[in-house]
């Protein structure tokens, strides 16, 4: 009878997987004819999403780190997978599982480590943009949702992750890496689209509205697979002179080559992309190297080298056949026609602005203005400065305390900086401290700062400026026990006195 039994359950759970295989079969059948592509996709994906998931959950950083990759990538992947997929919401996927994960994983003591001023600092410009969903200009909540995640919610996320998850000199040293081989990838990347042209994506990108901007005089300004020429300038002026930094640093043979390909690369990927802005990323965070070093016959040839450089710019027609080199020089003219529409939208905005210290709202100029609330006067000001958009939606306050805020960093870590002894530690804090500065600086031509890959750079770089001369006093300790073992090994010497 049992047996009998037995076999009834088997048979009746063999219908009923059947039943179930068939009903999933079904399921997929139907999802997968509306959605095509992105939902077959997606199910195939399904497994390894679990995969990365329960990776993270037991290893938090591997979220963070998967953030630091996935910028490189988000802003542009649009044009080359169909569906209208939303890839910037991935980074705040990325980032919500990263914070939990964290939450659940580190312990009270790794938490500590949030008690840092560079976190502190940063909470009240976050503290400051929270409050603006209230301001009364504001016309969308949506739009503030959207617009602060560049301003301040990914600086506010990511800072405490690196303090907690990424605080070592060797995580640095990765960073770097990471953030080198992406630029060298991106950079082949344009040389291809600049050779071969571009794919239909890009084509159809440039056609709905991009080639305003990039296709000037029948040539192409080259943008990778980044959001805009504009951005993959400035990535790649950053690159470059933090590449070149490294390669004059004290480093051997071998990876001083390196450097020095990266550099090539990527300030001929920076030419091609025939941006202006980003020219003051080089001499910026050139200018901070040289006062970082603290010798002054070097800061007195560099300035020498520099303003020779300025002046064939500025001054001179050299290489004005070369249509790079050509870019480069309206930059520095006054009277560039573009310059002249930014001062005079910057006297109207100044008109509107005079009345409102609070700003317009965060979200309320721009493409998501445009998008939120068309037809408003914000929305249909150019916005191509960094600190005029955060001047038009923050008002006068938020533009003098974000300033404030980026200085006093600034400042602590050009102390912490010039205060280190290893040389190695120190040459690469001052490839990132400048970069720092050049990028400070250039965003006043550009929406640079809150901008993927760019912005995640410098959130690292901010980090890495407060924690550095914790490494080197882990540096100079371990040499010390390390001359301290040697002396000790070392067989006591006998002096015989010989009468």
């Amino acid at each position: 009878m049992a047996l009998s039994s037995f076999h009834t359950n088997k048979v009746y759970r063999e219908i009923l997987a059947f039943i179930g295989f068939l009903l999933i079969a079904a399921v997929l059948g139907v999802t997968i004819a509306k959605g095509k592509v992105v939902t077959a996709g997606l199910y195939i994906a399904l497994p390894f999403i679990i995969g990365f998931l329960i990776w993270v959950f037991k290893d938090p950083k591997v979220g963070l780190l998967a953030v630091f990759h996935f910028c490189f990538l988000a802003n542009g992947l649009g044009r080359y997978v169909p569906g209208g997929i939303p890839w910037g919401l991935v980074i705040d996927a990325l980032l919500i599982l990263t914070v939990l994960a964290t939450i659940f994983k580190v312990s009270k003591e790794d938490a500590k480590r949030m008690n840092n001023p560079v976190f502190f600092i940063m909470f009240v410009w976050f503290l400051y943009t929270l409050i603006q969903v209230v301001n009364p200009e504001a016309r969308s909540k949506e739009a503030w949702f959207y617009a602060v995640r560049g301003v301040s919610l990914y600086l506010i996320q990511m800072i405490p992750l690196i303090l907690i998850l990424m605080n070592k000199k060797e995580d640095m040293e990765k960073v770097l890496k990471i953030w080198f081989i992406w630029s060298l990838i991106s950079t082949f990347y344009g040389f291809k689209m600049n050779i071969f042209g571009v794919t239909s994506g890009e084509r159809q990108w440039l056609d709905e509205g991009g080639k305003i901007t990039h296709e000037i005089h029948g040539r192409l300004r080259i943008f990778s697979f980044y959001s805009d020429a504009g951005q993959f300038g400035a990535a790649m002026a950053h690159t470059t002179l933090a590449a070149l930094l490294l390669a004059i640093g004290p480093y051997p043979k071998r990876e001083k080559y390196f450097y020095w390909f990266v550099t090539a690369c990527c300030f001929w990927g920076y030419a091609l992309s025939g941006s202006r802005g980003p020219l003051f990323v080089i001499a910026g965070g050139a200018f901070m190297y040289l006062l970082l070093v603290g010798n002054f016959r070097i800061l007195m040839v560099g300035a020498i080298i520099g303003g020779l450089l300025f002046s064939l710019l500025k001054f001179t027609n050299v290489g004005s056949s070369n249509y790079q080199i050509q870019r480069m020089r309206t930059g520095l003219d006054p009277n560039d026609a573009s310059l002249q529409v930014r001062i005079d939208n910057q006297k109207k905005l100044a008109v509107y602005l005079a009345t409102r210290p609070l700003g317009g709202g965060i979200g309320s100029g721009g493409s998501w203005g445009a998008r939120f609330s068309p037809g408003s006067f914000l929305s249909e000001v150019a916005l191509d400065s960094w600190y005029v958009k955060i001047w038009v939606e923050t008002g006068i306050v938020g533009l003098v305390l974000h300033i404030a805020t980026l200085l006093i960093i600034l400042g602590i870590g050009m102390l912490k900086v010039f205060k280190l002894r290893d040389p190695d530690l120190k040459q690469k804090m001052m490839a990132l401290t400048a970069g720092y500065f050049g990028i400070v600086v250039a965003s006043y031509g550009n929406q640079i700062l809150g901008q993927m890959p760019t912005g995640t750079v410098i959130y690292f770089s901010m980090v890495y400026m407060f924690l550095c001369s914790d490494w080197d006093e882990e540096i100079f300790q371990k040499q010390a026990k390390i001359a301290e073992q040697q002396a000790a090994k070392e067989p006591t010497r006998v002096h015989v006195k010989i009468s």
